[in-house]
């Protein structure tokens, strides 16, 4: 199931949400401009390695503040066009009406906040691994898992794909995200299938369900959902 577009439209422009998918992809477009081995040690130096933070000890303050420092970083930097194409996908469609009803400056620190709990839960999980962690997927499971709980009912166009037939038909949004999440489930280990950081996606996805609540504004707007 691919989402393509909901029907719930957002009264506000989301001037966080489009700054973000700017960003993400000013800084694809930065990595596709540098060679192979620059482009390599570039995403070595800003990724999440959870085996540097695990090692850290009181003499390496330093390298505290750095590996914090990619926690954020990390989340603007992808691997593939496929990978940054599916998280933007995701982000654009569920994003807006979140950050409507969060507010721009709540949205952008819950997503941030959202991220940086999905990458602690894959270091957690994979306290030795050395694999470069990179991408907003856990930055946007926490919009996913914010958008089921506040627009359950709202209907997302979405690709399905049968054997060799494919068809867009309207699901509700708790089916659509339900179904990634459980997707994630059935995945679940240290390191998913393609290297896949499985549990930065539950860990920001569970980090979006509980921060809704301190997040959401308190007279958020009419909606039909």
């Amino acid at each position: 199931m691919l989402p393509l577009k909901d029907d719930n439209p957002s009264r506000t422009i989301p001037f966080v949400t489009v700054a973000l998918l700017l960003a993400n992809i000013a800084l694809f477009v930065r990595e596709l401009l540098l060679s192979r081995a620059v482009r390599e040690t570039f995403i070595l130096n800003y990724a999440v390695i959870p085996s540097e933070f695990t090692r850290l000890g009181p003499a390496l303050a330093d390298q505290a503040l750095y590996n914090g420092m990619t926690l954020f970083t990390a989340m603007f930097l992808h691997g593939s066009i496929s990978h940054l194409a599916g998280n933007m996908l995701y982000l654009w469609i569920f994003g807006n009406n979140v950050e409507e009803m969060m507010g721009h400056g709540r949205f952008l620190i819950f997503y941030l906040l959202c991220g940086v709990v999905g990458s602690f839960t894959q270091i957690v999980a994979a306290p030795r691994s050395q694999v470069p962690m990179i991408g907003a997927s856990g930055a946007i499971a926490g919009v996913l898992g914010a958008y089921m709980v506040l627009f359950p009912a709202a209907r997302v166009l979405t690709l399905i794909f049968v054997f060799f037939f494919a068809r867009v038909v309207a699901v509700p949004a708790i089916i659509i995200v339900g179904f990634w999440f459980l997707l994630q489930l059935v995945q679940v280990g240290p390191i998913g299938p393609g290297g896949v950081a499985v549990m930065a996606h539950i860990g920001g996805f569970v980090a979006g369900l509980l921060l809704l609540v301190p997040f959401r504004r308190k007279r958020p707007r009419h909606s039909l959902y």
